[in-house]
């Protein structure tokens, strides 16, 4: 399964490339064959992106949620270099021991490490309170690259930016070598979140998450759950086009390609595209922005 698979840090890629272009894309249900996905992944391998990364299953073991299954048939099948998810609120650092040593022995040298969200009422058992802990135990267990999460508003659990900018400097610290932002609507509150970064002297780059939308009632939630605000622009696109499916995932993808090329125009290190697993959308997004990418790197 491993033979043939290319290994790479991720890192690497920001030291070669002024915009690094990824996509995220999540496992099936539990209940699913990660067959499933394969068709997924075939159009997204062809759009040729620097990595894909696979997020962490709510509710579960990693293996449990086909993370690392999933995150070696990018890297082993597909020939694109794969980056995990892992959580570690409620885990031991035995249990988070053992998923390393899984990803390990796939092949995988890149994981996004993450707190994850603590349950109902604040309580929680396990080693790990904060995503900086994983960080440190990633580092000192194994030859892992590791990225790290950071919040252009502010984390929805947080008071301010500022003080999310602390963390994300301990992250740093800790040895994540890049980040990757939440998403965002206001390319604005990203600027802002670079402002911060220099005066910390963050040096470890960042990449912009854009999210393109093609559900009202979906983005609606997810917005909600993570406190990203939708400016009025953003707004009426949804209330224009909330009845018309079409319409609305065309109308999303202009607003990403908008807000992408201002992005990458103003000198941003990369863009992470949420393509929750749609391959039309990607594909569309990627068309539009590819022969801009494709200058700037030359």
């Amino acid at each position: 399964m491993r033979l043939g698979a290319i290994y790479m840090k991720i890192n690497e890629l920001f030291e070669s490339k002024k915009v690094v272009f990824s996509f995220e894309i999540f496992p099936p249900k539990a209940t699913s064959s990660i067959d499933t996905i394969y068709s997924t992944l075939e159009e997204l391998k062809d759009l040729k992106p620097d990595y894909i990364s696979v997020t962490y299953g709510a509710g579960g073991s990693l293996t449990k949620n086909k993370t690392t299954e999933l995150s070696s048939i990018v890297k082993n099948k597909y020939g694109v270099e794969s980056v995990a998810h892992l959580t570690c609120i409620n885990s031991t650092k035995e249990e988070i021991n053992i998923i390393l040593d899984d990803l390990k022995f796939n092949g995988i040298e890149n994981i996004l490490a993450l707190r994850g969200d603590v349950p109902e009422g604040g309580n929680h058992k396990g080693d790990f309170k904060y995503a900086y802990e994983l960080i440190s135990h990633i580092k000192k267990r194994g030859d892992f690259n590791i990225l790290g999460a950071c919040y252009p508003e502010g984390h929805v659990k947080g008071r301010d930016l500022k003080e999310d900018m602390l963390h994300l400097k301990i992250k740093e610290e800790s040895g994540a070598s890049q980040f990757i932002s939440q998403l965002f609507f206001d390319n604005n509150h990203f600027y802002n979140l670079l402002e911060e970064k220099e005066k910390l002297g963050i040096k470890s780059p960042i990449q912009a998450g854009i999210m393109p939308v093609v559900n009202k009632k979906q983005i609606e939630r997810i917005t909600s759950l993570c406190g990203v605000n939708m400016p009025k622009k953003f707004i009426k696109i949804m209330e224009r086009y909330e009845y018309d499916k079409e319409a609305l995932r065309d109308a999303g993808i202009a607003y990403a390609v908008e807000q992408i090329v201002d992005l990458i125009s103003s000198g941003v290190d990369g863009i992470h595209l949420y393509s929750m697993n749609n391959a039309y959308v990607a594909r569309k997004i990627n068309n539009s922005i590819s022969s801009i990418i494709n200058s700037i790197n030359k």
